[in-house]
């Protein structure tokens, strides 16, 4: 990876753009420092240390943003609204034909507009988890005031700074490198390095069990670490065998090749669709905090972290998303159909019905290995942190890890593929 890095940063035009992708970054760490206005930071920090957040979906969720949310940051809401709406048009698009037939057919256009629509839902629901913030806010008495024009002051300026992150990330996708959504998660989870050095400071400093508890995140983390690169990497390679065939005096075809599908062909995307959806029970618990013991308490509380229903809605998610992402990566009935047309076969199988057949069998699997390695690796240590008290961090950076490591092997691949294509000489050499 460094080396790749390295060769990237000596072609001009990667380094204009691994430049212009850190002052991206650099951008969005400055706004993740800036405070909003009539909230009392000193208040609310203490009450995100507090045994009441520690380990919950809040605290997750502080994840995401790079420690904004516990900041109350103008980037404290980060890219969660644009996942949240990037997931519903997703979901509408299979789901209803005409926007379906707009996307394949309307070409440019057609994705155009889908995208604009997308932008518009995420501010729309960026102002309804900016209003959920600020009840929780006021709930806690956590403002320094809480006149009419404060609150509309702290709404508009989280809607603000989604609108603006969702913007820096659509310039890293076109002027960087790499997924810019992807990218920002990254560079929040990232900036929270410092305080898991510190946690493992303290863990170390107090005493036997804390020198254990520490060296087992250490192991869990390197162990997911492997895992994950080991199994980005992994694919099936179906065998095709090209017919002969003659043209003009030359003969063309006769060759064996394969068709590769990948077993993690979604990334971490299944892991952070999944997140962000479960992410709504607390933000509905932001607007109502109900009394212990009631109805309201009970379902909230099915979707903390360390509540086994969470854990087993979480998994099935990520299988579901996997295989969502699988359907609209990858087409069997055009593969095949592709291969018909240049003389291609599957050896055992007839070209056409029965070769879309078998690719559709062999991708279910694939992608059934591909969803049980995703979601074993996020809930392990969701089950561990349940387990021990003391471990709940662990529960944190399981998920974070994947999206750490699933981002930084996506980016190294582009920045290959890039330069795979300004070293190839063309034809004509």
């Amino acid at each position: 990876m460094f080396q790749t890095l390295k060769n990237a940063w000596h072609m001009p035009e990667l380094r204009k753009k691994i430049l212009y992708t850190l002052f991206i970054l650099l951008i969005f760490r400055f706004g993740s420092c800036i405070p909003v206005p009539f909230i009392d930071t000193q208040l609310l920090d203490a009450y995100f240390q507090s045994a009441a957040v520690s380990g919950s979906m809040l605290d997750y969720l502080n994840m995401f943003t790079g420690g904004g949310l516990s900041t109350a940051t103008i980037f404290a809401m980060s890219i969660t609204p644009y996942i949240n709406a990037s997931i519903i048009l997703q979901l509408l698009t299979v789901a209803i034909p005409a926007l379906e037939r707009m996307v394949k057919e309307g070409g440019e256009e057609g994705r155009k507009k889908i995208a604009s629509w997308t932008r518009y839902l995420a501010v729309a629901l960026g102002l309804l988890q900016g209003f959920a913030y600020y009840a929780m806010l006021r709930g806690n008495a956590l403002l320094s005031d809480t006149g009419a024009l404060a609150a509309a002051a702290i709404i508009l300026t989280f809607t603000a700074g989604t609108a603006l992150i969702m913007w820096l990330g659509e310039h890293i996708t076109q002027n960087g490198i790499g997924n810019g959504i992807s990218i920002i998660l990254f560079a929040g989870i990232v900036s929270r390095g410092p305080a898991l050095i510190s946690t493992f400071i303290n863990l170390f400093q107090g005493g036997t069990s804390g020198i254990v508890s520490a060296l087992l995140m250490i192991v869990i983390g390197l162990a997911i670490v492997v895992f994950i690169v080991f199994m980005s990497n992994a694919e099936r390679r179906i065998p095709v065998q090209y017919a002969k065939r003659v043209v003009g005096r030359k003969m063309y075809g006769g060759q064996s090749t394969h068709l590769p599908i990948k077993v993690n062909a979604a990334g971490v995307m299944p892991i952070i669709f999944a997140s962000s959806i479960l992410s709504l029970p607390q933000t509905i618990a932001l607007f109502w905090q109900p009394e212990a013991g009631t109805v309201g308490y009970h379902i909230l509380n099915l979707f903390s972290q360390s509540n086994p229903f969470y854990i087993v809605v979480y998994g099935l998610l990520i299988l579901a998303f996997a295989y969502f992402y699988a359907s609209i990566q990858f087409n069997p009935i055009e593969i095949a159909n592709n291969l018909k047309k240049n003389g291609g076969f599957i050896p055992g199988f007839r070209p056409g019905k029965p070769t879309s057949d078998f690719i559709t069998k062999a991708l279910g699997k694939v992608t059934f290995v591909g969803a049980l390695f995703l979601g074993v690796v996020a809930i392990l240590p969701l089950i561990v942190g349940a387990i021990s008290p003391t471990l709940s961090n662990v529960a944190l950076g399981g998920t974070s890890v994947i999206i750490v490591v699933g981002v930084a092997l996506d980016t190294v691949k582009q920045l290959e593929a890039q330069m795979l294509m300004r070293h190839h000489k063309g034809f004509l050499e």
